[in-house]
């Protein structure tokens, strides 16, 4: 596929991501927030990033004060003040913030996604809502051709990623740095999820999340 179809397609598919209505909980949640603050993006959240991605960052769902208020994933909290910082310290990103969708950001060989779409109250989405929204990554990473290892930001994206390459949890456990092989699949690394609580009580920290980061890299061909 040419770049331009490529691009084309993606359009196509965050379009469709944008319009999704299928989670009625959701729906009514995010619309209760947009009444309070009518500036909000109060959407469900498409996947950005370079369309020639060979490193695939899958998240669990957008938060209420980030994602879901500024319209690009990881965009506008703590978790992505953390997330951008490392992706720039690694040369994965032009710029160590992102602040709005606007804010000129750009990502190099990272697409970021995320396995739910919309902001879910208590940031916990049901697993029905799971099941509903992984199609939308799944049809992602089938259309980024260069793919070559996939980030699972927490234990449900690995879940998901798991489960879509036709692994059994029994044999792929989530543990932070691990590496899992699939056939005819990228292979998965896992890390914590960036999120305030992670990385203000010590789980996570920066050096932490960089090595995992650059491991991800070495086994993109990075």
């Amino acid at each position: 596929m040419s770049p331009l179809n490529l691009q084309s397609q993606l359009e196509k598919h965050n379009a469709e991501v944008v319009a999704c209505r299928k989670c009625p909980r959701l729906v009514k949640y995010i619309g209760e927030i947009r009444k309070k603050f009518p500036d909000y993006w109060c959407k469900p959240v498409p996947g950005f990033g370079d369309i020639h991605a060979r490193i695939l960052l899958l998240g669990l769902a957008p938060g209420r004060y980030g994602s879901n208020r500024t319209g690009r994933m990881f965009t506008g909290d703590a978790s992505g003040k953390f997330l951008f910082k490392a992706l720039f310290d690694l040369g994965l990103a032009n710029q160590p913030e992102g602040a709005s969708a606007d804010d000129g950001l750009l990502l190099n060989d990272v697409y970021i996604t995320a396995v739910a779409r919309c902001a879910p109250p208590q940031n916990k989405p049901t697993p029905e809502e799971l099941r509903t929204c992984m199609p939308f990554a799944e049809h992602e990473m089938s259309l980024l051709p260069n793919l070559k290892a996939v980030v699972a930001l927490g234990k449900i994206a690995h879940d998901h990623y798991v489960r879509r390459a036709g692994g059994k949890l029994s044999e792929h456990i989530f543990k932070h740095g691990a590496v899992h092989a699939f056939s005819g699949h990228p292979s998965l690394i896992d890390i914590y999820h960036p999120s305030r609580q992670n990385t203000q009580t010590g789980l996570l920290t920066m050096p932490m999340f960089k090595d995992v980061l650059s491991r991800a890299k070495t086994l993109a061909g990075l």
